[in-house]
């Protein structure tokens, strides 16, 4: 009897990576989500000193040659055409969704991009359900509702008229198209994986990723002026390529083959409160009481989309 492609790969899985308790894998997410939050108020600090494409290039590249070493020494570099093509095309995602998230950030707020950013999960099963046959649940469709309003709800802290307030500019929209990008990650790493090391199908998504970006902006590269590049920019470069950039890419990519795609993107519900907490480390201060709602129906959502599965 001749396994489904999907199926396939989930078995090398288990024959190639020790099997780890789900706990473990959502723990991970956690993790990951936590370094992924951090991002938007490093990107925001940096956004405006150089072009969104060259600034993705220059993380891309510092990340693949970071990680590179460790993948030879660890794995081996396992390099096909088939990885190479099919890694290319989950990376064309990524880069278009970093890309359209720098160039947004010199358009529009931190603020409005967290709102839109929350459509992701739903975007996301969406591609499930078209590309991968996952029918969701019905109380996971409600989950994804109850998830967006609680999100939306943290966000604006309890008073939707802020919401209704907004003031929309091309740059929501940039970061609309990037959204819709960024949903297809998850589904096209389940759908692409055939069992290999996840590092090294994180490898080579970053090495794709550079060419990509390498093919897009290379021009741009000579006219940017270096030695004028603020020393900030560096550090958060630096952070963005290990921290945001290699160690959640391989998290998330992980995660996908025991969670499913939905699942693993429902975790981007927890960015709104874990930013709270950022700001509350950074000194701005406790969230008003009218936010804990949210917080809950965020959590309750959680709860009900990671104790279900996909079914297909």
């Amino acid at each position: 009897m001749t396994l489904p492609r999907r199926n396939k790969a989930l078995l090398l899985l288990d024959q190639q990576e020790k099997k780890y308790p789900l706990g473990f894998i959502h723990l991970l997410m956690v993790i990951s989500a936590i370094l992924v939050s951090t991002s938007f108020t490093v990107g925001a600090a940096i956004a405006a000193e150089l072009n969104p494409a060259v600034l993705t290039l220059v993380r891309f590249t510092l990340a693949a040659c970071i990680f590179g070493p460790w993948v030879h020494f660890r794995y081996g570099l396992g390099f096909s055409l088939p990885l190479f093509f099919r890694c290319a095309l989950i990376s064309g995602c990524l880069v278009i969704f970093f890309c359209c998230m720098f160039l947004s950030l010199r358009y529009t707020s931190a603020l409005n991009t967290s709102v839109i950013f929350a459509l992701v999960p739903s975007i996301s099963g969406g591609y499930a359900l078209l590309f991968l046959r996952e029918r969701l649940r019905r109380e996971q469709l409600l989950a994804l509702a109850c998830g967006l309003i609680g999100v939306v709800w943290v966000i604006f802290r309890g008073d939707f008229s802020q919401l209704f307030a907004m003031q929309w500019n091309k740059g929501d929209a940039i970061f609309l198209g990037g959204c819709f990008a960024m949903g297809l990650y998850t589904p096209l790493v389940k759908l692409l994986h055939r069992g290999e090391s996840m590092a090294i199908m994180t490898f080579w998504v970053l090495v794709t990723g550079s060419l990509w970006l390498l093919l897009f902006a290379g021009s741009k590269l000579p006219t940017v002026v270096w030695s004028t590049v603020p020393l900030f920019v560096w550090g958060g470069v630096a952070y963005l390529a290990v921290f945001t950039t290699i160690v959640t890419f391989f998290l998330t990519q992980y995660a996908v083959p025991y969670l499913g795609s939905t699942r693993v993107m429902a975790y981007s519900y927890l960015y709104p409160g874990l930013v709270l907490i950022i700001d509350l480390a950074l000194g701005h201060g406790l969230p008003p009481a009218r936010v804990i709602p949210g917080v809950l129906v965020v959590l309750a959502a959680m709860v009900v989309l990671q104790n279900t599965r996909e079914e297909s």
